[in-house]
């Protein structure tokens, strides 16, 4: 019985090692090329692969070559871009510290001193809001009246808890609640703090701002002020 022609998929030929898969079961284009030479070392002389066939499986591997050198050029080039801007982030993060900035961050410190400057901004004019004051333990410790426009929003907090007293310094947690004339709550709040650099922070979640003690991304910080916010 003659041999008949195959194609790269027909392995494994006689004699010949299959080269291993890669991740997925993927072949790279070096198995590719082994398993083109097998092809040719065990096709049947009397019936030889036809000269078409032959070139379309060398512009398949031309193509999975270029394919292949066009994803390694690309990682190095994404990987090299992301050091750079790393490197230039870190760079630039120290002029950070001694300012004040107005950071997106429902966190908050009080180190009982002045009141606290805080703010929300609404997607929405509302018929309600309430600002409420919550301590490291999950309770809420102060509850204040807020503006109900739509847009950005500023309220100080002095400290104090309801009843009047002074409470212990530490991280401070600020929960809005906004509701419609309906009384349906409105959703898409977001809180935002004012606070003073005291340092940077190098870590595997990239680099973080120390504001008042309290951690904040690069990508949360929405103003820098010179002087206090």
């Amino acid at each position: 019985m003659p041999v008949q022609n195959v194609i790269a998929s027909d392995l494994p030929f006689p004699g010949v090692e299959q080269p291993p898969k890669g991740s997925g079961g993927v072949l790279g284009k070096d198995d590719f090329l082994k398993l083109l030479i097998g092809q040719m070392k065990y096709q049947d002389p009397l019936n030889p692969m036809k000269g078409t066939e032959f070139a379309a499986q060398l512009a398949q591997f031309s193509g999975l070559e270029q394919l292949q050198n066009m994803n390694d050029n690309l990682t190095e080039s994404l990987s090299t871009n992301y050091v750079l801007t790393s490197s230039i982030n870190n760079a630039l993060a120290s002029n950070f510290v001694g300012k004040d900035v107005k950071a997106m961050s429902d966190k908050f410190a009080w180190s009982g001193g002045s009141s606290v400057k805080l703010g929300y901004i609404l997607p929405e004019g509302a018929s309600t809001v309430e600002v409420n004051i919550i301590d490291e333990a999950g309770n809420k410790v102060r509850k204040l009246r807020g503006s109900t426009s739509s847009g950005e929003n500023v309220i100080l907090w002095d400290g104090k808890n309801d009843t009047g007293g002074i409470l212990d310094e530490g991280t401070y947690t600020i929960e809005v609640v906004a509701k419609r004339a309906d009384s349906r709550r409105i959703s898409g709040i977001k809180s935002f703090m004012f606070g003073h650099v005291q340092g940077v922070r190098y870590g595997q979640n990239g680099t973080e701002f120390i504001v008042d003690g309290v951690p904040v991304s690069l990508s949360e910080i929405l103003e820098v002020f010179d002087g206090q916010g």
